[in-house]
């Protein structure tokens, strides 16, 4: 059964991802999952069900190819790029990047923290650095292992972490200036 989505413009960046991944070698919808979890989910987080929606739309849309496998007697599906999945992602990596944006709670909530004690903005500052915090750590335990392998992983970890030492580096001097105030 195929569907209406063969515009390209009705690509999500999720389909791009997700048609990256598959440019690297062939997955089961688990293996993706697992595979944005451990290196795209720093700057592009999606829920599980879209990374298990998203290669059955690429497969009607005839960007990949779906072929059924058996570990044991359990049946997976394996997904492929196809030479139009491959003709897509090049035309949609020689397009310019959207203005990049930032979701960011920690400061949604600091940005209406005006009805709250300053003890409890502080509160929040301080959790979001230890969450920071823990991410940098997460970050550079994968450094040695992006730095053996192909040159864009690497590049944008090392953004990952700059990016996570900066907003550390935010929460610290908010934090003593908001301590002064006190």
């Amino acid at each position: 059964m195929r569907h209406a989505h063969t515009a390209s413009s009705a690509r999500t960046t999720t389909s791009y991802a997700i048609l990256g991944l598959l440019s690297v070698r062939d997955w089961s919808t688990y293996e993706l999952a697992k595979q944005v979890r451990r290196s795209l989910r720093w700057f592009w987080p999606r829920t599980e069900r879209k990374l298990y929606d998203e290669p059955k739309r690429l497969v009607a849309d005839g960007l990949a190819t779906a072929t059924k496998q058996y570990t044991g007697q359990r049946p997976r599906t394996v997904y492929g790029i196809t030479e139009q999945g491959r003709e897509q992602l090049r035309r949609w990596l020689d397009e310019p990047p959207a203005t990049r944006s930032m979701e960011f709670e920690g400061m949604l909530k600091l940005f209406f923290s005006d009805s709250v004690s300053p003890q409890l903005r502080l509160d929040n500052i301080r959790a979001k650095r230890l969450v920071c915090e823990r991410k940098l750590a997460q970050l550079r335990a994968l450094e040695p292992h992006a730095s053996s392998g192909p040159e864009g992983p690497y590049l944008t970890l090392q953004l990952g972490i700059r990016m996570q030492e900066c907003v550390i580096d935010w929460c610290r001097t908010t934090e003593q200036a908001l301590m002064e105030k006190q």
